[in-house]
């Protein structure tokens, strides 16, 4: 990958990193990162963000499907590295970001963050990448990146893409693929809960919270995990009347797949033509 890289020094370089089982939200986000410049799409399921209780072995791995896929849409290198390789046994380093990691996806998967932080600053020192291409869909984590970034002065550019969803609103995601015909019918009450929430958003995070829980407490075939109404750049919890922006947040489990969404509330009030 260095060599490679090396070679192709002087032309503007995206990384998409991914952990493959790839579906039309990575190839939206592949079409639109490759349009601008050279392009590497790594895959790599890291075993560093999977916690004790959560299954490594059953995440869905194809790698000859993902490259097939890829193939047509002019990737110019797909990095796959051998997981013995690129987080060998001894190792001693994670990067670690504070705050951002200690709620939600942090509170609820101890240890996730600091995984994901550390394989991607392992793959941006080893791609090298211009810019780097991240969804929105995983909120959160974005944040995190940005704030990895920014910290650690890494001359990468973050750019932020559009969650990408199904005819029904669902957030593509690999985990999909678990879902049943039917749980897939049931998972619909996420972005349905969500739409609610952007509609009737007037500031008042109380009422928007208890909107939220209330709606996917009582959706049949959904165990809530968490819904929040949060600061869109540190993830603290909101509460009353608020003029500026916020997002909504929320996580649950339709069978045994857990899925994650989140929508932007506009500022509202004095705030909202700026």
């Amino acid at each position: 990958m260095r060599r490679w890289r090396r070679g192709a020094y002087s032309s503007p370089f995206a990384l998409f990193p991914t952990m493959g089982a790839l579906h039309d939200g990575h190839l939206s986000l592949v079409r639109q990162a490759r349009d601008s410049a050279l392009l590497a799409v790594s895959i790599f399921v890291n075993p560093l963000q999977f916690g004790p209780a959560e299954d490594l072995a059953a995440y869905p791995r194809d790698l000859d499907r993902d490259l097939g896929l890829l193939e047509p849409l002019g990737v110019d290198v797909v990095f796959a590295p051998d997981p013995a390789d690129f987080t060998p046994a001894g190792r001693r380093t994670t990067v670690h970001v504070a705050g951002l990691t200690d709620r939600l996806e942090g509170a609820s998967r101890p240890g996730h963050f600091d995984g994901v932080t550390t394989i991607v600053a392992k793959l941006f020192n080893v791609v090298r990448p211009d810019t780097a291409y991240f969804s929105r869909k995983d909120y959160q984590q974005l944040l995190v990146m940005k704030a990895m970034v920014r910290d650690l002065d890494v001359p990468v550019r973050l750019v932020e893409c559009d969650v990408v969803r199904d005819h029904g609103g669902l957030a593509l995601s690999s985990r999909n693929a678990n879902l049943s015909p039917a749980q897939r019918g049931q998972a619909l009450a996420l972005p349905a809960a969500l739409s609610a929430a952007v509609a009737s958003w007037d500031g008042d995070a109380d009422t928007a919270r208890a909107r939220l829980v209330a709606a996917l407490a009582t959706a049949p075939g959904i165990e809530l995990d968490y819904a929040e109404i949060a600061d869109p750049d540190t993830l603290e919890p909101l509460y009353g009347q608020r003029s500026g922006p916020a997002q909504a947040l929320i996580a649950a489990r339709v069978g045994a797949t857990r899925l994650i969404d989140n929508a932007h509330l506009r500022a509202v009030g004095p705030m909202a033509g700026t």
